[in-house]
């Protein structure tokens, strides 16, 4: 599926993600919303938020990211700070 068409993924954040070579959903998993969010990051001298990673996630997962389980939001906080700070 293309990426402006996944849940949680609206025209600015399709765009930004086209730019740095993730078009489709397949390519979001197979990348994974951490290294995603690190690889946006990157291109536009950004530190990201939180919410940004869970969108991430919850497109990876097809879900509204509020909808995420906190066990997960937790796991994905802690590896995203845990890249950030090496």
């Amino acid at each position: 599926m293309e990426i402006e068409k996944c849940v949680n993924i609206g025209k600015k954040n399709a765009s930004e993600l086209i730019e740095i070579g993730i078009r489709t959903d397949a390519d979001l998993k197979k990348i994974g919303s951490v290294k995603a969010l690190l690889l946006l990051n990157k291109k536009y001298n950004d530190q990201g938020c939180l919410c940004k990673l869970y969108a991430l996630e919850g497109a990876i997962q097809g879900v509204r990211w509020h909808d995420l389980p906190p066990q997960i939001k937790d796991k994905l906080k802690t590896l995203y700070k845990k890249e950030l700070n090496s």
